[in-house]
């Protein structure tokens, strides 16, 4: 069985997609949910699916390893981000090469890298009269939202579309896309 470790940072929609689709996976389960804010709401939804939830905070990513100890602990096999908006750090990218998974609410390279996530894609999106945006899933490296890129999907704008409208034309996006290429990617290794 192929394990998922799956980081969040808050409400937990895709980290809750996620879990759904592999509840009765044959070959992969998400065996734990990571979080980074305490009150982040994807805790509750982790406890509503039954999957084992953990919080760690800055030190415990950047200091100490004590986020990959857990996650060996958990004979975990790969790492998703969904909604997670910290820098993965190197010891994690290390023990995982190739191994962690991130989406993004935009068509990369454009939107991306650092404080590019949320509602300041879509704005800047938005704000530079684009016609198109999408999701880019992608392997994560040392630098955000630079990895080898798995999947795009897309979708139109018109000029009515505000940051709320295009939000919620991403979430779509991500909630039919993400966990489809996360099964065929961790399958294909």
């Amino acid at each position: 069985m192929t394990k998922l470790a799956i980081f969040a940072s808050g409400n937990g929609t895709n980290a809750q997609r996620i879990s759904e689709y592999f509840a009765h996976h044959d070959k992969v389960q998400v065996a734990c949910i990571v979080y980074n804010r305490k009150d982040a709401f994807v805790a509750e939804r982790a406890r509503r699916l039954g999957v084992p939830a953990q919080y760690f905070g800055r030190k415990d990513f950047y200091e100490n390893g004590r986020v990959l100890d857990y996650l060996r602990s958990q004979g975990i096999d790969w790492v998703i981000l969904a909604g997670f908006l910290w820098l993965v750090p190197q010891d994690i990218l290390d023990a995982f090469p190739g191994r962690v998974i991130n989406i993004h609410p935009a068509l990369l390279p454009k939107y991306g890298g650092k404080g590019m996530f949320g509602e300041h894609v879509h704005e800047a999106v938005i704000a530079h009269h684009e016609t198109e945006s999408g999701i880019t899933i992608h392997i994560v490296d040392q630098h955000y939202d630079r990895g080898t890129t798995l999947f795009q999907a897309k979708c139109s704008l018109t000029a009515e579309d505000t940051p709320e409208t295009l939000a919620a034309k991403i979430h779509e996006l991500e909630q039919k896309h993400f966990p489809v290429v996360i099964e065929q990617t961790v399958l294909a290794q």
